[in-house]
């Protein structure tokens, strides 16, 4: 591990575009062994870090990580905590959203920055964007002020910008530009100069210890709205066996059709022990419920309102919470407030 007065920084592959490399042989492409990572990227030797590494075995595609994985990823964390100065995340960019998002709740008074970055092109061709996005997270990870980290956060580090990660949505499989945070501003801005933006940085009491809360519990849902929708599907998903929560993808700023028996169906399941969390479709903006008749119904009926949250961060906070929480109203509680700067 590194000297007390060397800046050090854990590099955690779990899978994705980024840690890719044509096998000369094959043509295929192929995972890099991210301990020789300097190999591929020796730029960072100027930094004068240590910078170490260590891969998921195997690496997870990220169209399959899931609870386990975000388990295994924080208790990784967690193990080195106290030997590395910052933590960097390499995954693929389909569910990294979720993945920044549950993090986020599971660290409680995080001190240090975990930043998750990829690639949409791999590392090991001429024009990847992954060199870019990998050097300038580890700067961003190893940057302090006085001894302490300046962004002590679960974000997410692309294309010149940092962003809350349960703040940000993948908005493109194509472009560079991949992650937007429609309803919260960018934490570090990357040009010429890193400016950060320490008045939006959630700073941790030093005082208190990192906790790491370990548990989700999947048995929930989402369903999004549209024209035409019918109750037997509504119906369906609301008598899914175990079904604890429902995330409502609603129009707009919360709203959702006024048919008698749609409303009669949220209620059921509410009145059995379900909860129901209003996020809006849109990819900005906020659900205000009881601005118009449609959401003041359902308001009324025991929805709870999901303010500006991300799809990706309600869904994680509602497993979050069903697996950590002592009951049912402890979580409606907390879905309504901020937990880790996921809502304004």
């Amino acid at each position: 591990m590194a000297g007390r007065n060397e800046t050090s920084i854990l590099l955690i592959y779990t899978g994705g575009t980024i840690g890719m490399v044509h096998d000369p042989v094959t043509g295929s492409l192929v995972p890099i062994d991210f301990r020789q990572i300097t190999t591929h990227v020796p730029e960072l030797t100027k930094f004068g870090y240590d910078i170490q590494a260590v891969s998921f075995d195997p690496v997870k595609d990220s169209s399959n990580i899931d609870p386990q994985v975000w388990i295994h990823l924080a208790g990784i964390i967690e193990q080195y905590y106290d030997s590395f100065d910052g933590f960097v995340v390499l995954h693929g960019t389909d569910t990294m959203a979720y993945t920044a998002s549950a993090l986020s709740f599971m660290f409680e008074n995080l001190r240090k920055p975990v930043i998750l970055t990829g690639s949409q092109l791999p590392i090991g061709l001429l024009r990847t964007d992954g060199r870019e996005n990998l050097i300038t997270a580890i700067e961003i990870a190893a940057a302090r002020e006085s001894g302490l980290a300046l962004v002590p956060e679960v974000s997410i580090f692309f294309d010149n910008k940092l962003t809350r990660g349960n703040r940000t949505r993948k908005y493109s499989a194509e472009h560079f530009d991949v992650f937007k945070s429609p309803n919260y501003p960018p934490l570090v801005q990357v040009g010429i100069h890193v400016k950060y933006n320490t008045n939006l940085i959630r700073y941790s009491d030093p005082d208190k210890d990192l906790v790491v809360r370990k548990s989700f519990d999947t048995n929930v849902a989402i369903l999004k709205i549209f024209p035409g929708i019918g109750r037997n599907l509504v119906r369906a998903i609301t008598n899914t066996e175990g079904l604890k929560g429902l995330i409502i993808e609603t129009f707009g700023s919360g709203n959702a059709p006024t048919y008698p028996w749609f409303l009669e169906e949220l209620k059921s399941f509410i009145d059995r022990g379900g909860i129901i969390f209003n996020v809006t479709q849109c990819h900005g903006g906020s659900v205000e419920m009881g601005l118009y008749e449609t959401s003041r119904e359902m308001l009324a009926a025991g929805v709870t309102s999901g303010k500006d949250i991300t799809a990706e961060a309600a869904i994680t906070k509602l497993m979050h919470l069903l697996g950590v929480s002592a009951s049912r109203d402890e979580v409606v509680r907390n879905l309504s407030r901020s937990l880790a700067g996921e809502i304004s």
